[in-house]
């Protein structure tokens, strides 16, 4: 669902020449494919980085110009009114690289940092934080951490991170770039593997990564892991031995957080 996290009317379709190559990689099955061709139509710049900067996504851009080809380019109000339908649907890729700080003042992330904290015993652990962001969950680990490393694949939320640890004092936070599904660590690495608001696109996959890089006795979390609906994610982590709970995020309402302490 788009978020509406700063205001896109202002802004030039050439802000998608900021999104990183990830991200771009993000975009098939994301976007209107009928309002992305006429924007693209209209801003070959814009095509010509999408397909030379992600040259994986390079079939479907060809899909989508497709839908046009051969057409006259739509007046100027009908070209912006899908330059603003495309710049709507990434609300927040933009937001994290053009000004982090929007989605680090979101009201949903001001939950009570205790619900994290009374988990585990930080105090000397190494601690992977995946899907990192601006580091809500990495910088309460390392109050009392060794090392946590936050697993960011934006790098401009990684410079973001590295910053915001340094001008809180820290010294043991280290963004590094990743995926849940590919975590740049050898096994048996970490005391405590987590995430928030990460796991669940492909959760065979994602679990087995998770507990790859944990050492037995360590322990998984996922705070929050999912909204408080019965579903098959919350059916999957149950059947895994995950114990849960529920907690409050302000305006967005209950959510669960998961936890799973590894055997030795």
């Amino acid at each position: 669902m788009p978020v509406n996290w700063i205001d896109v009317t202002p802004l030039s379709f050439n802000s998608l020449l900021l999104l990183e190559q990830v991200q771009l990689s993000w975009l098939p099955g994301w976007l209107r494919d009928d309002e992305l061709a006429i924007a693209l139509q209209a801003n070959p710049v814009v095509e010509w980085y999408l397909r030379h900067k992600c040259p994986q996504i390079t079939g479907w851009v060809d899909q989508v110009m497709a839908r046009n080809a051969g057409t006259i380019l739509p007046d100027a109000q009908r070209v912006r009114q899908a330059e603003l339908a495309i710049l709507s649907q990434i609300n927040d890729l933009l937001v994290y690289v053009i000004d982090p700080t929007l989605y680090d003042a979101q009201p949903f992330l001001g939950w009570d940092s205790n619900e994290l904290r009374v988990l585990v015993d930080w105090r000397g652990k190494t601690v992977i934080d995946i899907g990192s962001g601006t580091g809500r969950l990495a910088l309460v680990a390392a109050e009392q951490a060794h090392a946590v490393f936050s697993v960011e694949p934006v790098a401009n939320l990684r410079r973001y991170i590295r910053e915001k640890a340094r001008f809180q004092g820290f010294s043991n936070v280290f963004p590094i770039d990743g995926l849940i599904t590919d975590l740049p660590f050898p096994a048996k690495f970490a005391d405590v593997t987590m995430g928030g608001h990460v796991f669940g696109d492909h959760p065979p996959a994602e679990y087995t990564e998770m507990q790859r890089v944990t050492r037995p006795g360590g322990m998984l979390i996922l705070c929050p892991g999912s909204s408080t609906r019965e579903g098959p994610l919350h059916d999957f982590l149950v059947a895994q031995g995950f114990a849960w709970a529920e907690f409050e995020e302000p305006q967005d309402g209950p959510k669960r957080k998961y936890w799973k302490t590894l055997p030795h």
